[in-house]
């Protein structure tokens, strides 16, 4: 059976239409029964038939701004091929990014306040105040449900709120930003969570780098720009990390004494147990606690040198298993040694994860366990996707047997 919505266009010779809903279409829902997944559709006399065979699967990905949530999104979508791309023909200041099977919408398209407003109230974007969440759980859920929206777009340039553009429910919807997880209603629609955790240390080290380097900020402003904006960022963003089935930790080395450069990182992934449709990654023996120095004949390692931990250990109350590395790889294509030794890694054959790292070996963080980690996390998206697929194509069969 597959759910389908009809949106029209008023014409002339129309003798009624039906009411409009917050979606902004004249809206009416047909049951079309079929075999097959073939999604019909038409757009004859201003109809639009927009129909879905299976839920969109939802994927939240929580952040601070500069967190590194674009690259991310660029090696999640690469996971699953094809590039992503703002809507063809839509507004070129459009958030969204869609691929052939993702869509990447970005969460402060929900501002409900422009940067004017935000300013005469005195809050910041990190301030829930400023963001619509009863609008953002009402399209989330339609586009999982397979109802296309009309959603809204917050202009990065001019601040404004701008027309709102169509999205269609695609296979995989992924929603990031500040605040994925933080209404309930919203983070229950959620079928897998990640959260990007950058430490205070290096957050600020990649800032004074960006703006004095970049843009010619002074010291001084860079530290009142943090500091103005971390008490929102403690009380409302942070918080979410508790509910995050994957939160990927920034943190700065233990390879090099005093290091403030930031550089040269340590990072963590710490997996949730029991987590439905997810096997954690580990290193060698699943559930053993590993310290492994690969560097050597097979992993050419400069100083400081590449370390690697495992291990069981607890986080906000939760059994997580937690992989770690510290340091950074010389060369890319050796990293198929560090790939051999890791188990549950999600990969379609021998090497991917090597592949996918030399594919994109000009973004950020290629180098060290945020490009790695990324890159496995992409990957257990993929087979969570597929699993739940399998399960829904496999629900009717079961019930019809029962």
């Amino acid at each position: 059976m597959a759910i389908c919505t009809v949106y029209t266009a008023q014409s002339l010779n129309s003798i009624s239409t039906p009411p409009k809903t917050h979606l902004g279409f004249s809206q009416k829902q047909v049951i079309f029964y079929t075999n097959t997944k073939r999604k019909p559709s038409s757009k004859r006399y201003g109809t639009e038939i927009s129909c879905s065979a299976e839920k969109t699967v939802v994927i939240g990905l929580a952040a601070d701004s500069g967190c590194g949530k674009s690259t991310f999104m660029r090696r999640l979508t690469s996971v699953f091929g094809g590039a992503a791309e703002p809507p063809k023909g839509g507004n070129p200041d459009s958030n969204t990014l869609i691929s052939d099977t993702t869509t990447v919408i970005c969460l402060d398209d929900y501002h409900s306040l422009d940067r004017t407003g935000r300013k005469e109230k005195g809050v910041t974007a990190l301030d829930p105040r400023a963001n619509n969440f009863d609008l953002m759980y009402e399209q989330v859920k339609s586009i999982k449900d397979g109802v296309a929206v009309d959603k809204p777009i917050y202009n990065h340039v001019s601040g404004l709120l701008d027309p709102p553009e169509l999205i269609k429910p695609p296979k995989i919807l992924v929603i990031e930003g500040l605040h994925p997880m933080y209404d309930a209603r919203v983070r229950d629609l959620l079928d897998f969570s990640i959260y990007l955790d950058i430490s205070n240390e290096v957050k600020f080290a990649w800032k004074i780098q960006r703006d004095m380097a970049e843009r010619g900020h002074s010291l001084e402003s860079i530290k009142a720009s943090i500091e103005a904006r971390k008490p929102d960022f403690d009380a409302y963003i942070d918080p979410q990390k508790q509910y995050a089935d994957v939160v990927i930790e920034v943190l700065p080395t233990q390879l090099i004494p005093d290091d403030n450069e930031g550089k040269v990182l340590r990072v963590k992934l710490i997996m949730k147990e029991g987590v439905k449709y997810f096997n954690p990654v580990y290193l060698f023996d699943e559930g053993s606690t590993i310290n492994w120095i690969p560097c050597g004949r097979k992993l050419t390692c400069s100083y400081p040198g590449i370390k690697f931990a495992y291990g069981p250990d607890t986080y906000y109350g939760n059994e997580v298993s937690v992989l770690e590395m510290d340091g950074q790889f010389d060369r890319l294509d050796e990293l198929i040694y560090v790939e051999s030794h890791l188990s549950n890694i999600s990969t379609k054959f021998y090497g991917e994860i090597t592949q996918q790292m030399l594919k994109h070996s000009d973004f950020p963080g290629s180098s060290n366990g945020t490009g790695l980690f990324q890159t496995i996390v992409g990957l257990k998206i993929r087979d969570l996707y597929e699993q739940i697929v399998a399960a829904r194509a496999a629900a009717p069969v079961a019930a019809a047997k029962a």
